[in-house]
């Protein structure tokens, strides 16, 4: 069974970050590990609703997958700060992972700012270059590039070619419903590819993201060629938001487990 890591931040409600990364592991037939580098609890008790690890705990988690299991893919998603950011730079360099997916998580969905202003740019300059991908959505890429929010499949082509040129293996720019469909587009280097699905009317989609960089994660792990991943997770993500679940109180989680129960799914390892 494939290896996969995942430094990110834990959301206290469940639907989203490390407990989404987790679950969807759990859905993909990979062994899911973590590495937490904070932790979101926005409620009506505190002022405070993100938790910052200490690079000391985050280090202390990452060495104790690689020694105690073993690596064959990581995942990053909320990173945070500069400091943090830097620091798992350093890791990926004393242990080079065959595959990294970077998630550039920057907005949750409750709104909180899940990536600090000054730590973007090493983001750019320092992550992005080592991944073999990277998944922003259309807001997030539109930060990295810092320019307007793209809303044509012509501007989303074109930003995810600008992205490209920071230096990472491809480009999967999550952009949302663009002229009535569900519309994500995949960039090379070579070959533009669009993966389209019907858009569900809910506002229940905390850990849609989380849940799409953690599956193609899992896919690729397996040795799933990128476009079928891609093709995959979003079958994925699109049956957990068709199935979404209305808990308490503002936006809902995916089904992390939908695609599986609604579609009867397989797990297939394609490695031999």
């Amino acid at each position: 069974m494939e290896r996969v890591l995942t430094i990110a931040g834990a959301a206290a409600q469940g639907s989203a970050g490390i407990q989404a990364d987790l679950k969807v592991f759990q859905e993909r037939n990979v062994y899911g590990m973590t590495a937490i580098t904070a932790t979101v609890a926005n409620n009506s008790k505190t002022e405070q609703g993100i938790f910052l690890r200490s690079i000391e705990e985050i280090e202390a988690q990452f060495y104790a997958a690689v020694e105690m299991v073993g690596i064959d893919a990581i995942k990053t998603g909320m990173l945070f700060s500069k400091e943090i950011i830097v620091r798992v730079v350093k890791f990926l360099e004393e242990y080079p992972p065959p595959l990294l997916v970077v998630d550039p998580v920057m907005i949750g969905k409750m709104g909180s700012q899940l990536l600090a202003d000054d730590a973007i740019d090493s983001l750019i300059k320092k992550l992005v270059p080592k991944a073999t991908v990277i998944t922003p959505n259309r807001f997030e890429a539109a930060r990295m590039l810092d320019d307007k929010i793209p809303e044509t499949k012509e501007e989303l082509e074109t930003y995810a070619i600008r992205l490209f040129e920071f230096g990472c293996g491809a480009v999967l720019v999550k952009g949302g419903v663009v002229d009535g469909m569900a519309i994500d587009v995949l960039y090379d280097g070579d070959t533009v590819n669009w993966f389209t699905a019907e858009p569900v009317d809910t506002i229940h989609t905390s850990g849609a993201g989380c849940s799409f960089a953690a599956c193609l994660t899992a896919e690729l792990a397996k040795g799933v060629i990128l476009n079928d991943a891609v093709r995959t997770s979003k079958e994925f993500v699109h049956h957990a938001i068709k199935h979404s679940l209305a808990f308490g109180k503002k936006v809902g989680s995916v089904h992390h487990g939908a695609y599986r129960e609604f579609t009867h799914d397989i797990h297939i390892n394609k490695k031999e």
